[in-house]
């Protein structure tokens, strides 16, 4: 009898409800100077497909989002030699980094420490203590959305001197290209889409940071000022609704 030939089978990423897991693979940049969080962040991350490298301070931080050029920064707040908030207002203006996704990893739970995060551009949040099962969850779900291409309405828009390409993901004004984090580029994207509709902060929340996200409304708020600063055409066009939310105008 002829015995098969030794086939050598690679492990496949791990699924979600059958379909192959698009995050897997990607690489986290763990930036925390409690050595025993840091592990169990990156034990569970690992388990879960993903490549990991650590950083113990802000300075090292900046350091290896250069060199490794990671898919997602989970960045504790309380860092020796510089703090998170600095080393978030530093990757946000380089132009090569300034979508980079940030997780901001904080003791603090007060309101203020949060919007201060917010404002300088981290997407979400996670307070300590943490479950890094419910972590890992927030990095596969904000690279996911990310990552998804719109499969519905335009991939160009137009308002005014202001011109979205959805498929670069890119967002220019005269002609010049403004930065813009995930976040922000998903809201103004949403606005765009359903122009001269008033969309509540709940809508807003729902389609842009996703069903899994636990923050507050505060947060759409936040986004909606740091997209009028910067694209001032915004800040009359966007207008507020009073206990209902936003809609953009119509007429550009």
């Amino acid at each position: 009898m002829i015995k098969p030939p030794h086939l050598t089978v690679s492990p496949l990423p791990r699924t979600l409800n059958g379909i192959m897991e698009a995050t897997a693979g990607k690489k986290i940049l763990i930036v925390e100077d409690e050595q025993d969080i840091a592990q169990l962040v990156q034990h569970y991350l690992q388990k879960d497909g993903f490549r990991s490298v650590t950083a113990i301070n802000g300075v090292e931080a900046l350091k290896k989002v250069k060199a490794e050029q990671p898919d997602l920064i989970v960045l504790d707040l309380m860092l020796p030699e510089m703090d998170g908030l600095e080393v978030c207002k530093r990757v946000r203006s380089e132009p090569e980094t300034a979508m980079l996704p940030i997780i901001m990893l904080t003791a603090k739970a007060e309101e203020s420490d949060t919007i201060v995060g917010l404002e300088l551009g981290a997407d979400d949040y996670v307070t300590k203590p943490f479950s890094p099962k419910a972590l890992v969850a927030r990095v596969k779900a904000l690279l996911r959305r990310i990552d998804r291409t719109p499969s519905t309405g335009a991939e160009h828009y137009r308002y005014g001197a202001l011109t979205m390409n959805s498929t670069r993901h890119e967002v220019s004004l005269n002609q010049e290209e403004v930065p813009l984090t995930a976040k922000e580029f998903g809201l103004l994207e949403h606005l765009l889409r359903h122009r001269g509709r008033v969309l509540t902060r709940e809508v807003l929340l729902n389609a842009v940071w996703g069903y899994d996200y636990y923050g507050t409304t505060r947060t759409v708020d936040v986004h909606i000022r740091r997209l009028k600063q910067k694209l001032p055409p915004l800040e009359d066009a966007i207008v507020s609704v009073k206990s209902l939310g936003y809609k953009l105008k119509d007429s550009d």
